[in-house]
């Protein structure tokens, strides 16, 4: 079952080759159902701002927002006491912006911009008045990543991911002015997290996923040492150095939030020195009720803020280094915060807030008065009530404790139909965020469950990795006990759950489908992979390389690989299914959806395929988004009505 869909005017066939993404006019297009893509619509188009970097004094903050209809990076005045002045769009490329980083300097802006808007990303200059934009590092056939710029504002990090496998991946010291790349590190899949004041020491994270190792590099001596013990699984994405706290003897610090031999992830400190000399690494703020999700500190290393993930919301405090006082702020406006900056000075905080009812929003924060004001706003929303998710807990097959958030049908007294939503990841996380797929799908009537199953980050260590290598057969458990917690508690009809998800999600719905039968009703695979071999082969190679870990090795493991992939199952799958790719995907390379799209139509299957333009792995314009809501409403709407389901299923 390796064949190829076709030419790319073939491929586009079902959904995309009649313009059937569009409800109006179609058999189910009722009047809710119409209401609903309108909402859909009304949503998608209310853009957010988000990650937020701002000046030294904070009086300006540069940020992402996609209010044009494409992420593009903006520029904003911060007002504490009257109206907020327009945000500036500071154009760089048509392509989306990732990323931006502020100099310390406050003289350039660094950015992370998505060739064509796929996978592969280029690193852009421009000065905050819009002037001197170029590009600096990666084009069409070059992936470049964006790291941090030094503690003096002169230079940034550029890293070069290994373009072949076995290739080393290569960081280098940019100078924004000329173009200058100075080598700084090599390793096999490293990531320098953060570079000291002076550009003597740097910390970086290696290793594949959920087995990383972070190590601290002393440049003037060519010496490191490993900051975390070696061996232990567990994952670190922050990491800063900073002057050790007046009350310890290192002279400088590196802060960590990691779960690395740790049963959650929580903030670590270490001093060391040159000469060698180090100090032990301690726990310096733990919870057992969350998982620490950010980190940032001042220029002087006396105050962090702290962001803590409990079960999915946030919680804020602040960390006073030398008394170890740890401070909580109220009044966060939203549930859930991201992308936290810390100014210079400590005296401000802006970050990234949003909740069910409202996309993403900049606030700023006094770290004295703890005061919130907002700096960016949204466009209104439709005039209609948003649905505000429960947390539903439930238990495995295993016994697994599992938790999910239920978008229940406004008014909904019974069974009716229903759709899982898998999140992508595995590692990642379903949160009561702003989502407009699933608002306009409770609006339509059917009820939405997204739920972390095992895999997923947020709940522990032990948690995030209970899905590795032949564990995978515990999490195709977890979707079942879903579908029946949804049947068991009456909120949804066992013979109208459809199964949907996006990325690793969309790998599980294809597994679910072919490996347990009789189940769902219907499926979406959006962006999952068909088959774990020719992932590996077809995938970007630093991609590759890190997934070992979660999947298994192609080679040594490619027994368990074929077993796992539902390409080679397709035979099974025999309920209505919707596949959807972004054509520039080289993650999940696109030919992972031609070809299981290709086998079922050969075997004859109830089969669509949505191909989106311009699109990689994240769908980032408003105008993609809006084609595959459509999509999912009219399938959903038509596959799970109560005269189209043709049997019984039983989970």
């Amino acid at each position: 079952m390796t064949t190829d869909a076709g030419p790319a005017a073939e491929r586009v066939q079902g959904v995309g080759a009649r313009d059937g993404d569009d409800l109006r006019g179609e058999a189910a297009g009722t009047a809710a159902v119409e209401a609903a893509v309108a909402l859909g619509e009304g949503l998608v188009d209310a853009w957010g701002s988000w990650g937020p970097n701002m000046t030294p004094d904070a009086r300006q903050v540069a940020f992402i927002s996609d209010r044009s209809g494409t992420p593009q990076l903006w520029i904003q005045d911060v007002v504490l006491d009257g109206l907020q002045p327009p945000a500036r769009h500071l154009a760089l490329s048509p392509d989306p912006v990732v990323s931006v980083r502020w100099a310390a300097d406050s003289r350039w802006l660094a950015c992370e911009v998505a060739t064509d808007g796929g996978v592969r990303t280029a690193v852009w200059v421009v000065r905050p008045d819009g002037s001197d934009a170029r590009r600096i590092a990666g084009d069409a056939g070059q992936h470049a990543e964006l790291g941090p710029w030094t503690r003096s504002g002169h230079r940034f990090v550029v890293t070069f991911p290994g373009s072949a496998a076995g290739q080393p991946t290569r960081s280098y010291l940019a100078d924004p002015a000329t173009g200058r790349l100075d080598d700084l590190a090599s390793g096999e899949l490293i990531h320098v997290l953060d570079v000291s004041l002076e550009e003597r020491f740097i910390v970086l994270r290696d290793g594949e996923r959920g087995q990383q190792f972070v190590v601290v590099v002393d440049r003037l001596t060519d010496e490191d040492f490993s900051a975390l013990p070696h061996g232990a699984t567990g994952s670190t994405d922050v990491a800063l150095l900073r002057p050790a706290p007046d009350d310890h003897t290192g002279p400088v610090y590196v802060y960590l939030a990691s779960d690395v031999g740790l049963p959650r992830r929580q903030l670590i400190g270490l001093p060391f020195g040159p000469n060698g000399w180090r100090g032990e690494p301690r726990t310096l703020a733990a919870r057992d009720d969350a998982e620490l999700e950010f980190v940032d500190s001042d220029d002087a290393g006396r105050l962090l803020l702290l962001v803590w993930n409990v079960a999915g919301s946030s919680e804020l405090e602040l960390f006073d280094t030398a008394t170890l006082a740890r401070t909580p702020i109220a009044g966060l406006p939203g549930l859930v915060a991201a992308d936290p900056v810390l100014s210079r000075d400590g005296s401000s905080v802006v970050l990234g807030v949003q909740g069910p009812e409202r996309p993403r929003e900049l606030w700023h924060l006094d770290t004295t008065t703890h005061a919130w004001t907002r700096v960016t706003s949204a466009p209104p929303l439709p005039q209609r009530a948003l649905v505000v998710p429960t947390l539903e807990t439930f238990v495995g097959r295993d016994g697994l404790p599992l938790t999910g958030w239920l978008y229940r049908v406004a008014g909904n007294t019974g069974p009716g139909p229903a759709a899982l939503s898998l999140h992508g990841g595995p590692e990642a996380q379903e949160r009561p965020t702003f989502d407009p797929q699933h608002q306009a799908l409770a609006a339509a009537g059917v009820t939405v469950f997204a739920p972390n199953i095992r895999g997923s980050s947020g709940f522990g260590r032990d948690f995030v990795h209970a899905d590795d290598l032949n564990r995978r057969y515990d999490a195709f458990s977890d979707v079942l006990a879903c579908a029946e917690h949804l049947v068991h508690t009456g909120i949804a009809d066992a013979a109208r759950i459809a199964v949907t998800g996006r990325s690793y999600g969309g790998y599980l719905t294809l597994a679910s489908l072919a490996f347990s039968p009789g189940v769902f009703a219907a499926g979406i695979d959006i962006c999952g992979m068909s088959d774990l071999v020719s992932f590996y082969r077809d995938s970007e190679p630093w991609i590759a390389a890190a997934a070992v870990s979660k999947y298994g090795h192609p080679e040594r493991e490619r027994a368990l690989l074929e077993d796992l992939s539902p390409l080679a199952f397709a035979d099974r799958i025999d309920v209505p299914l919707l596949v959807v790719h972004g054509e520039h995907d080289t993650n999940v390379p696109v030919s992972e959806s031609r070809r299981v799209v290709a086998a079922l139509r050969l075997l004859g299957g109830p089969v669509e395929y949505l191909e989106l333009e311009g699109e990689g792995h994240a769908f980032r314009r408003a105008d993609s988004r809006k084609r595959l809501l459509r999509a999912m409403l009219r399938f959903l709407t038509s596959h799970l009505s109560a005269t189209t389901v043709g049997r019984p299923a039983s989970p």
